[in-house]
This record gives structure tokens, C-alpha cells and sequence, in this order.
């Protein structure tokens, strides 16, 4: 997704093409070197569990590094790494709804509606069937995401996370090849320890997963709530922002999800009905109307939609993060702590400020965490304990245009990452593995907190020769060769 990591960034050697400007010659001027980079020259279209088992094998004979790649959606580069054999699951796109789900194992009394799908279904495709059978899943925004793969396995979160919990709250069963060339069925039932490892522990690290089973939710009515004023209005950031940080927690409280811009919100709740969902954002709706007579980019909307298919074409389809691109983030939890009194409200409001002065591309609040969903799977799930009292997910964006030299590439990360500083300044030890700081300080405890002990021994016992390895993942060796290209 972020072109960087077709690169090699410590030396330069790619043919990265400016999405900006593809006449530029730059990729392929001294100092950069036209060749591979990053992107692994062999790939295995994984078809079936004993493709992934040959894989093992032969990168155990030969010494070739293996990575996992779904669609490659990777802030961290995790799904490339120069001279690998790359596991390509993309084209595993089954999926099934069976309405009395039962994982492997367990009782009939385990049996709940799930929908079954291959590690490489794509989101829009998973909305789509979901919509054709009635059924609610929890989703990310991105439509091309594989939500079987790394997208759940680090957590996964979307709109309806505050009613519904995160995507790894709601997995079922996988089932996964690990490096020793078993395949293993993973639920409650069986295979406990691999499945709440699984669930949290981050993608491309115990195994590779073929397919997981995810919770199905009843279709569902929802109240979505929009405002929105002109980008290039600075001046009405701030009071924006005291808005909804004085009201997020309230908000929270009833249901509501959604994405927060510097210049816009979206909320979605199945909570309210569409007169109380009105009358609970009438604080936005009349701090963003009153912009009106200065700015003509206001808009307002507050409207009922039959269902999470409805909300997610006719808001989310379409305004995804850019592709092609070089791209840094830099992420923190926000905790209700933030947010508890008017001093704290004030702290915050502040570090988002100074935040989104030094993010040179943008700043995202995500309000889809599963604050609202106590027990979603706080005991029964790996990632970080901090998901389970946060309010938000705020990401600092940066990045650079075309072949910058490294110099540039080195700023950038620096950057985006001294940006998030001042939310760090305020807020706990814990950030969103999938989306988070490529040099992410203390990367263990911020990405799983207490769990990563644990972590670590079932690392061990599933893959104890290490074989599958990747940037800030459980158990990884940072003098690993594999990771010269990082800069």
C-alpha cells in the first residue's frame, strides 16, 4: 500500500514511480539504484494447507526468509523483505454463513451464527455478503483489506467497534499452518493457548492463517450524523476540536463510532433511534452551522440507514487512505482519563493542536474502540488491555513525494513520530500495532502491554526455530539481516 516498502530504503535500490509526478526520472538517478529493493522476487499462490507446509520446508533447507502477504496493506513493511519467498494468501477468497456455528470441539452449546471466510477476502466483498444474508460484521474502512488476516490478528477496528468490539473479539476459530508444518484448528475448544495468541498477537508470527470464523450480528438500523466545514478554515480547528472532545465520552456512551478529520466528523450509532441521535449532536450541529456564513464547505446531515452495508457504501466505499503513496503514522490510545474534567479536556485539545502543526500530512481520531463494550474480550484477547478504556485511536500522518533521498525518508519518520510526542506526553503506554510508529518506542508493552510475556512462550512453542519473523512483531531479532532495509 505505502510504496516505500517496495524499497530499500537504507541504500536506495527501487524503481519507485512518483504517483505525483510519473514523467519524474528520480527513481532511477544516482543515488538511486533500479533493482529489486524490498519486494520479495519469489511468491507461492497459496492454495491449500500443504502449500504453506512445503513453504516451511523449504525455507528451513535453503535459508530463505519467508513473508506473509495478504493484500499488503502494511504500514511496517511486514509483508516484504529483500530475497524472500512470499506466502501469498490474497486469492484465498471463500466465505460461508453458517447460522449454528459450532467451532471444532466444542459442545453444540457453543453455537453461534458465524460467517467463515479465507485469509484473503477483501472487505468490500465481506460487506457485500453480509448485506445479501442480513447479517452485521465488524469491519475496518478500507475496502481492499484482507479481514482474515493481519487486519484481525492485530486487533481490527471499525464504525460499530464502540457497540460491537473489535474484529479479534468476534473470531471464532482459525485455522493456521504454524512453521513446524501443522495445520491446526484454533478455537476455545482446542489449540486455546495458539487461539488467544491469534487473537491480538499480530499477523505473519505463529503461523499462517488459511481461514478464520467470525461472529455474525443481526442486521442492524443506524443513525449516522455528519458535519463538516472548509479544509483551508484553520481558524475553526480548535473550537471543533473542544466539541468533540467535551462531548466524545457521551458520545461513546451511546453507540456512536465513527472518524473525526480536522475539518469533519462521521458518527454512526445502532443505539438511538433518529430524534435522539438529533438532539445528542446538536452541539457539533450548531458549532459547525454557525461557520456557515464564512464558509461555504459547511454541511450538515443527520440520516437513518437500514443497515452497516448502507452506511459503509454511502460513507466509507471510496474515501479510504491513498495507495502509492509514502506514508508514515505514528499512533496513541486515548484513554476516558483524557477526557474526565475540563483541565484534561484542555490538555488534550492542546496536544492535538500541536499534534496535527507537526504531522506534515494529517491527524485522525478514530472513535472505534470498544470503550462501550465492557468484557468484549479483555481476558479472552492478546492485544493491549488499553484498547478496552480508550475513547479513541489517534494517528499523526507524514510521509515524502517520490524517491526522496534518505535523508528525507530518515526526517519524515522523525517527523511524524515527534509529532505523536505530545500525545505520548498525555496518554498511557499503548498504541495500535497495525497502525502505529515504524520506531515505536518500547514497542512491546505499547502494542500488548502485559500480554506480551505470554506472548513471547507461545512464539516459542509454535515456531521455536523462529522462521517467521517481522518488524516489531512477538519475538523478533532486530539485528536480523532481514531488517537492513529500515532506516
Amino acid at each position: 500500500m505505502n510504496t516505500q516498502w517496495g524499497s530499500c530504503q537504507a541504500t536506495s535500490q527501487s524503481c519507485l514511480i512518483d504517483g505525483f509526478n510519473t514523467s519524474d526520472p528520480a527513481p532511477s538517478d544516482p543515488p538511486n539504484v533500479c533493482e529489486q529493493g524490498s519486494v520479495s522476487p519469489f511468491y507461492i499462490d497459496v492454495q491449500c494447507a500443504s502449500d504453506v507446509q512445503n513453504a516451511f520446508a523449504f525455507s528451513k533447507k535453503t535459508g530463505v526468509p519467508l513473508v506473509v502477504k495478504n493484500t499488503g496493506h502494511d504500514y511496517k513493511g511486514r509483508s516484504s523483505t529483500p530475497g524472500s519467498l512470499a506466502l501469498w494468501t490474497h486469492n484465498l477468497q471463500s466465505l460461508s454463513y453458517n447460522a449454528s456455528f459450532v467451532p471444532a470441539g466444542c459442545p453444540a452449546s457453543h453455537a453461534k451464527p458465524g460467517v467463515t471466510m479465507g485469509a484473503g477476502s477483501i472487505i468490500t466483498n465481506i460487506v457485500a455478503f453480509a448485506e445479501a444474508n442480513n447479517i452485521t460484521l465488524v469491519t475496518g474502512a478500507e475496502t481492499t483489506v484482507g479481514a482474515s488476516g493481519g487486519w484481525v490478528m492485530g486487533g481490527g477496528h471499525g464504525a460499530l467497534s464502540n457497540t460491537l468490539g473489535l474484529g479479534v473479539d468476534r473470531v471464532l476459530e482459525f485455522k493456521i499452518v504454524t512453521p513446524t508444518g501443522r495445520f491446526l484448528t484454533a478455537n476455545e475448544c482446542q489449540n486455546s493457548d495458539l487461539f488467544w495468541a491469534l487473537r491480538g498477537g499480530g499477523g505473519g508470527t505463529f503461523g499462517v492463517v488459511l481461514e478464520s470464523t467470525t461472529l455474525a450480528s443481526p442486521k442492524m438500523t443506524l443513525q449516522v450524523a455528519f458535519a463538516a466545514f472548509s479544509r483551508t478554515n484553520t481558524n475553526a480547528t480548535r473550537g471543533f476540536y473542544e466539541v468533540v472532545v467535551d462531548n466524545s465520552v457521551r458520545w461513546a456512551e451511546q453507540g456512536f463510532g465513527g472518524y473525526i478529520e480536522p475539518f469533519q466528523a462521521l458518527y454512526v450509532t445502532p443505539k438511538l433511534n433518529s430524534s435522539e441521535a438529533a438532539a445528542t449532536m446538536q452541539p457539533l450541529f450548531d458549532y459547525v452551522s454557525a461557520l456557515a456564513p464564512n464558509d461555504t464547505g459547511v454541511q450538515i446531515l443527520s440520516v437513518e440507514l437500514p443497515s452497516y452495508g448502507a452506511f459503509f457504501t454511502n460513507f466509507i466505499a471510496g474515501s479510504g487512505a491513498p495507495v502509492g503513496e509514502n506514508a508514515v503514522v505514528a499512533s496513541r490510545l486515548i484513554p476516558a482519563a483524557n477526557f474526565a474534567d475540563a483541565a484534561g479536556r484542555a490538555a488534550l485539545v492542546a496536544a492535538l493542536l500541536q499534534t496535527l502543526a507537526h504531522a506534515s500530512f494529517d491527524l485522525s481520531l478514530l472513535a472505534t474502540t470498544p470503550y462501550n463494550v465492557p468484557d468484549a474480550g479483555s481476558a479472552r484477547t492478546s492485544v493491549t488491555p488499553a484498547w478496552r478504556g480508550a475513547v479513541w485511536h489517534a494517528i499523526a500522518e507524514g510521509g515524502w513525494d517520490g524517491a526522496a533521498p534518505v535523508d528525507a525518508e530518515r526526517a519524515a519518520y522523525n517527523g511524524t513520530s515527534g509529532a505523536a510526542d505530545y500525545l505520548r506526553a498525555i496518554t498511557p503506554d499503548a498504541a495500535y500495532q497495525n497502525e502505529a510508529d515504524v520506531h515505536e518506542p518500547n514497542h512491546e508493552v505499547s502494542f500488548w502491554g502485559s500480554n506480551y510475556a505470554r506472548l513471547l512462550q507461545i512464539k516459542k512453542k509454535y515456531d521455536p526455530e523462529n522462521v517467521l519473523t517481522c518488524w516489531h512483531c512477538v519475538g523478533y531479532d532486530p539485528q536480523s539481516p532481514r531488517f537492513s532495509c529500515y532506516v
